[in-house]
């Protein structure tokens, strides 16, 4: 893997690497997943359980809840990945939100207007009504084509089926790169982590035939896996039955890396329950994002976004992630999950380098 240097100067929403071998310069964008925590509206729907959002338990101020909640989530959105970047998100898979008017809301807040992101987004048969999503950048993410497959499962003693959320698939064009995001939010550990267990494996294998899907017809897809998946990285669900791998060169053709299983190894994670944490949010890429030739977008690094603001400062849950809804009202918090994101690079050819620094003069 070749180390770079941040500088500071930006170029095309990008920064400029410098490695030690040779002047090269690099575009880089973030791509990145959220769980928003029960992003719900303050509206009944008769057709979904959302009278059991937190939103709708509320007694009294739902709307001034509503309206803050919003504000938190865009306030992190903006900020994920510009460290680095000094740009939001060019893409950003959701979940836990309740149809596309909060996402309507949360993409036209002050903090990401100007970004002027689209929404792709499906109502999934979940019985809350909770779908997931991906958001983009405009000027730097072209949708091409996008549906969602259904996971069928059932339970295990009465064999009714199970409504869950359905798995998104989106492929795009980033600027000229032409990229498969697939959005996930498995099911839960609802009844237990062994119980619950092959719901998850069956997501996984769904999945699974998925990646195989646009492998089929394109050995050289470049397919990025993101969602809650409720599971850590090390589980069956990801080892076996999605097959990842936790080192790059243990990844064959048609094989998948997950950066996220190093950051669990180091006691790292993404959501907390009894003192426990557990890495459940992970971003998964395929072979060849992680080729060293650089003509078009690879993968750089990974990351978690626990900056500390969201992260519980006091009390019996310090800590933890600071989230939103806890003891039965809004508690100006953000998400009971961090954040996770990776950067991808790409080589800036020097003949658009001469163009830019024409343009400048």
């Amino acid at each position: 893997m070749i180390f770079f240097k941040l500088t500071l100067s930006l170029f095309l929403l990008s920064i400029v690497f410098t490695s030690n071998a040779q002047d090269k310069k690099f575009k880089i964008h973030t791509i990145a997943f959220y769980n928003l925590e029960n992003l719900f509206d303050t509206i009944n729907n008769p057709l979904k359980l959302d009278e059991y959002s937190p939103i709708l338990e509320l007694k009294t101020n739902r709307v001034a809840a509503y309206q803050q909640k919003i504000e938190n989530m865009a306030q992190v959105v903006s900020e994920i990945g510009k460290d680095v970047t000094k740009n939001t998100p060019a893409i950003i898979g959701v979940c836990e939100v309740e149809n596309r008017n909060v996402l309507e809301d949360l993409v036209n807040n002050a903090a990401l207007i100007e970004k002027d992101y689209g929404i792709i987004h499906y109502d999934s048969p979940d019985s809350r009504g909770i779908d997931v999503a991906l958001l983009y950048q405009k000027s730097l993410f072209t949708p091409i084509h996008s549906n969602t497959y259904e996971l069928k499962i059932y339970d295990d003693q009465t064999r009714e089926r199970i409504t869950t959320r359905d798995q998104l698939l989106v492929s795009g064009k980033l600027e000229d790169d032409l990229i498969y995001i697939i959005v996930n939010h498995w099911p839960s550990r609802r009844g237990g982590e062994a119980r619950s267990r092959p719901k998850r494996i069956a997501a996984a294998k769904l999945n699974k035939h998925i990646v195989d899907s646009l492998q089929a017809e394109d050995p050289y897809a470049k397919i990025v896996v993101m969602g809650d998946l409720n599971d850590n990285p090390n589980n069956a669900s990801l080892k076996d039955a999605l097959k990842t791998k936790r080192k790059r060169k243990k990844v064959n053709s048609k094989g998948l890396y997950n950066p996220f299983e190093n950051f669990f190894r180091e006691g790292l994670g993404t959501t907390a329950y009894r003192d426990n944490w557990s890495l459940f949010d992970q971003i998964i890429i395929s072979k060849p994002l992680l080729e060293k030739e650089y003509s078009s977008f690879r993968y750089y690094k990974a990351g978690i976004f626990n900056k500390n603001y969201l992260i519980t400062s006091s009390g019996k849950y310090k800590g933890y992630p600071f989230r939103s809804w806890s003891n039965g009202g809004f508690s100006n918090g953000y998400s009971d999950h961090f954040p996770v994101y990776i950067y991808v690079i790409k080589e800036v050819p020097s003949s658009q380098l001469r163009i830019s620094t024409e343009n400048r003069n």
